[in-house]
């Protein structure tokens, strides 16, 4: 496992056909989110012009023909910070990532691997990594092509069973 630049990944992210990301955790605790997560839990409005980078990135890359596909496995009922995502999931959603959801208890039976990831096409590896209390994070690659290959199973496997953001949001809590 080699750690990466942001940089390093956006190049991985722009050259490939299809970029799959696996998020498992039920709360991240990244530092850039504390203001408008707060704004969120106190009912305050936000301009959400802090995801405006990203939401470029997305919207080039699907423009130019790249499968953006995000797997979220929660669990329910959802934390504040799975219905804050939800919230800002139908940003990403317009501009053409395909974010889909996974009911941690649909999912028994499937080991889950321990990191976060981004699987691209089907061969390259990046691992979401944070550190233990969630503060800082960034990317891994990895070359380990049993580890790729066991990332790729499981995406085979859960993909199919999540639900589009679309149904999702529309069934009852």
């Amino acid at each position: 496992m080699e750690r990466i630049a942001y940089d390093e990944f956006l190049s991985v992210f722009r050259s490939s056909k299809r970029a799959w990301h696996l998020e498992l955790r039920d709360t991240y605790n990244v530092e850039s989110e504390d203001e408008p997560f707060a704004r969120f839990l106190s009912g305050e409005s936000d301009s959400y012009d802090w995801l405006d980078e990203w939401l470029r990135v997305i919207r080039e890359a699907t423009v130019n023909g790249i499968a953006v596909e995000r797997l979220r496995v929660v669990t329910v009922p959802h934390s504040d910070y799975t219905r804050w995502g939800l919230l800002i999931a139908s940003y990403n959603v317009q501009v053409g990532e395909d974010i889909r959801y996974l009911p941690r208890d649909a999912a028994s039976g499937v080991e889950f691997p321990v990191e976060d990831c981004w699987l691209f096409d089907d061969n390259r590896l990046i691992l979401s990594v944070f550190s233990e209390d969630g503060r800082t994070g960034g990317f891994a690659r990895v070359v380990d092509s049993d580890l790729v290959a066991e990332y790729r199973l499981i995406r085979d496997q859960v993909w199919p069973l999540a639900i589009p953001y679309a149904q999702y949001i529309s069934r009852p809590s």
